[in-house]
């Protein structure tokens, strides 16, 4: 597992106050995160969440965060483009590799630093290459994920969802492999939850890997990660939600690890078919 530091972005020399003004008008208290339109992220999936976690977990168990699509450029399931790109012609924050995986990466490092300060047992995986034909190839985050399930962990797998009509919205795909925990629950009280069985199991559910759509790649999302004097605090923002959302899935409390409340059912698939959701 190779471990990285956080991806710094351009614009993070602002001045203190513009960054904490955009943190606190982001990083919403749980009540405020249930809006179906959230004002960081928009819409939540409004696909019927049709789970409840209830496991608890340890508050030492060990979280592992992948990026979505570090292992699969260039082939099938390479991730969005997002709507700047795609639709009006701008260049890709960095060339060779879509959109989705450049703010997946930047979110996974964020949340893994922001844990790790927080003094919880998380790590970042990021594979040696950026393409990987097989998926179940030792070193892709299928693999990777799966193996640290297998030894007790929790992994979960960073993503931005489609723009446009392809897309669903923010929300926690769980994981297949075992009882779903208040982690799970934690995770879907933060940004909503879809259906256990999505697009009939895709690829990392089924190796007990959780995705976690952080919300779908335009509008106001996508304009706040792109501009150079938001995009830092944009990225800190998600971060420390996730990481929140992590801490209230595994802090005892009265009732036992992992007190989160219960997340709601939204009423109401995904951007990518099985075969290509890597």
């Amino acid at each position: 597992m190779r471990r990285h530091g956080p991806m710094r972005l351009p614009g993070s020399l602002l001045p203190q106050l513009s960054v904490l003004a955009l943190m606190i008008s982001t990083a919403l208290p749980a009540p405020l995160a249930l809006a179906s339109n959230d004002p960081l992220t928009g819409p939540r999936t409004r696909l019927s969440k049709d789970w409840v976690g209830t496991r608890a977990l340890a508050a030492s168990t060990p979280v592992l965060v992948l990026a979505g699509h570090a292992d699969s450029q260039g082939i099938a399931g390479a991730g969005t483009p997002g709507e700047a790109v795609a639709l009006f012609g701008a260049a890709p924050m960095q060339a060779g590799i879509r959109d989705e995986l450049f703010w997946n990466l930047a979110v996974a490092q964020e949340v893994a630093r922001l844990g790790q300060r927080r003094g919880l047992a998380i790590g970042f995986y990021d594979p040696p290459l950026r393409t990987i034909v097989n998926g179940d190839d030792p070193r892709t985050n299928w693999s990777v994920g799966r193996e640290h399930v297998r030894r007790g962990g929790y992994a979960v797998e960073i993503h931005f969802d489609a723009y446009g009509p392809d897309g669903f919205g923010s929300g926690l795909i769980p994981p297949l492999q075992q009882p779903l925990s208040r982690l799970d629950e934690a995770l879907a009280d933060a940004f909503g939850g879809f259906p256990a069985r999505f697009r009939q199991g895709l690829g990392a559910p089924r190796r007990g890997i959780a995705i976690l759509e952080i919300g779908k790649l335009e509008g106001p999302l996508e304009a706040a990660l792109r501009n150079p004097y938001r995009r830092q605090a944009t990225v800190e923002a998600i971060a420390a939600r996730v990481v929140q959302a992590i801490e209230a899935g595994l802090t005892p409390g009265p009732g036992g690890p992992g007190t989160a409340p219960l997340s709601p059912q939204p009423v109401g698939v995904g951007s990518v078919p099985p075969a290509t959701d890597r």
